[in-house]
């Protein structure tokens, strides 16, 4: 018998490359600002693919462009389990670029770096 209180789980929903949602979207209009005021030198949106093993690949929310380096953005609101994972094996494996998180807070965004 079927318990009737038992619900499925959402599947989760899977972004359609090359667009942004409205947190990404908040955080390239501050990426746009830094640039204008010559904070950062450039930004793209998923400008990168990096390979973390075979068939398994993690792609930035944003490649910054500073005078120092080359840093990966991830915007999340949340973090699945397997993002934090794959940002930190990017971060292992791919050591001259730096990796941060950010997240939107009510005064403005944190960073967290890996």
């Amino acid at each position: 018998m079927k318990n009737p209180t038992h619900t499925r789980p959402k599947p989760r929903v899977r972004p359609i490359p090359g667009t942004m949602n409205k947190t990404e979207e908040a955080y390239g209009q501050r990426l746009e600002l830094l640039k204008r005021a010559g904070e950062i030198r450039d930004y793209k949106f998923e400008g990168i693919k990096l390979r973390l093993a075979a068939r398994t690949f993690y792609t930035p929310d944003f490649v910054v462009v500073t005078d120092d380096q080359i840093e990966m953005h991830e915007v999340k609101g949340f973090w699945e389990d397997d993002a934090r994972v794959k940002i930190k094996v990017a971060a292992e494996i791919h050591p001259w670029f730096v990796f941060v998180a950010v997240k939107k807070v009510k005064d403005g965004w944190d960073r967290e770096q890996f």
